[in-house]
């Protein structure tokens, strides 16, 4: 099965001719999930590979860097942190017309739904959790300076950087007034926590569908979607995670708010935050309210650059895209009751 948008001949000899061992090109086919960078399964004589690009048309400044998941991936390499193999990095121009990178294909689980029904028991969600916050940990415990990302991320108030870059994203792709957005960003410029000095590596989009399991096994075998990977605060990767504790299940992000967690033996929001304390030797997270509100805003404003690119036309997912619109509203509406609640 071919995709129109790659041009299969063109791209063939240009991987056998970049990737040494790989041969054969017979089939390229589009993932189905995904809105931001186009990621294909490549299947090929010499084995499985995905190929993974930017968007096609006009992108927002800053967007959709594949070079930078290329980098911090092969950086990652032989750290506690398990990434795909990075195969290739191509220029812009490609034989695709635009930049995008090749990495080996992992045989695993990716658990789309964060109830994990496919589960076998409450043991096994309980361990696949477990691994996900060793992993985030594992991560936090990265020396950027030693894996040769000491410049990946800008000096100062990681937070205000950030509040700063999202808001200015979302004024660009803004397409009407949300009047919850627009409390939220004044309300996180005034609640602005003094910097800590505290830095790491930061994922950006740390979540349980961005991780590869082992077939048969709890263990995480690869973490995926670095696109807004940056050194920075820690604390907003477990804090953008938690947030899955307070969204909808019966909403397009599947939360696990609504479902009965003990019942399911999956832990508690204040017991995953306490088992990443302890494995970082941590006394607590202060700030703790700031820190979630910052991360439905950052949410709020990636969904609202989809719902404009869908409205564009350059969506990866163009029909999923168009529901980006309200997910904006049903972010920001969240992020203003937890502000209410701690006024």
């Amino acid at each position: 099965m071919s995709d129109p948008v790659l041009d299969q001949a063109a791209l063939a000899p240009y991987l056998e001719a970049s990737i040494p061992g790989f041969s054969g090109l017979a089939a390229v086919e589009k993932f189905k999930s995904g809105q931001s960078n186009p990621t294909y399964l490549l299947t090929a004589a010499s084995g499985r590979y995905v190929l993974r690009a930017k968007p096609p048309g006009q992108l927002l400044k800053s967007a959709h860097q594949v070079d930078r998941e290329f980098r911090v991936m092969s950086a990652l390499a032989g750290t506690a942190v398990p990434v795909p193999a990075m195969l290739h990095l191509s220029a812009e121009g490609s034989p695709i017309g635009r930049m995008f990178y090749v990495m080996d294909f992992l045989d695993g689980r990716i658990f789309w739904d964060p109830a994990l029904p496919e589960a076998g028991d409450n043991d096994e969600r309980a361990a696949i959790y477990d691994a996900m916050n060793d992993t985030l940990a594992a991560l936090h415990e990265v020396d950027v300076e030693t894996v040769g990302l000491g410049d990946f991320g800008r000096p100062g108030n990681y937070f205000e950087r950030q509040l700063a870059r999202w808001t200015s994203q979302y004024r660009a792709s803004e397409t009407g007034t949300v009047a919850d957005m627009d409390r939220l960003i004044a309300w996180l410029e005034t609640h602005m926590p003094v910097d800590d000095g505290r830095i790491s590596l930061v994922h950006g989009d740390y979540r349980l569908d961005n991780l590869i399991f082992a077939p048969d096994r709890p263990t995480v075998l690869a973490v995926l979607d670095w696109e807004l990977s940056t050194s920075g605060h820690p604390f907003a990767d477990i804090a953008y995670q938690c947030m899955q504790w307070r969204l909808p299940h019966a909403s397009g992000f599947r939360g696990l708010g609504g479902i009965d967690r003990s019942a399911l033996g999956l832990p508690s929001e204040e017991d995953y935050v306490a088992a990443y304390c302890r494995r970082r030797g941590l006394t607590g997270i202060g700030n703790w309210t700031f820190f979630l509100a910052f991360s439905f805003f950052r949410l709020a404003a990636i969904c609202q650059g989809v719902f404009k690119r869908a409205l564009d036309g350059n969506a990866s997912n163009p029909e999923k895209a168009k529901t980006y619109g309200e997910a904006v509203k049903l972010l920001s509406c969240l992020a203003a009751e937890l502000i209410d609640r701690e006024a």
